[in-house]
């Protein structure tokens, strides 16, 4: 593997860390620590709820995209291993 895909693997896999890192908190805070709409009058927890639900669609858009280049970067891994246990079986055995 050359410098340029593991340079490329490396901040593709800590942006992933960091997005995930984002989509856990986001989804934690809206579900156990901010009211839910009907909860509550309009007001600035509403707003936060809904910005956090925002930032956490957004993160969830990104994470995807970066676990779909994840994939791509490990394509020959990933094919090597299904020829490996799915593939044609030789005659031999």
């Amino acid at each position: 593997m050359d410098m340029k895909k593991k340079d490329l693997l490396l901040i593709v896999s800590a942006s992933m860390l960091v997005l995930f890192t984002v989509l856990a908190v986001t989804g934690l805070i809206n579900w156990w620590v901010l009211p839910r709409g009907s909860e509550t009058t309009v007001g600035f927890l509403v707003s936060l709820r809904h910005f956090l639900r925002d930032i956490h669609e957004w993160a969830a858009l990104f994470f995807m995209i970066f676990a779909g280049a994840h994939l791509w970067l490990h394509k020959d891994y990933i094919l090597n291993n299904w020829n490996r246990y799915f593939g044609k079986k030789s005659s031999a055995e």
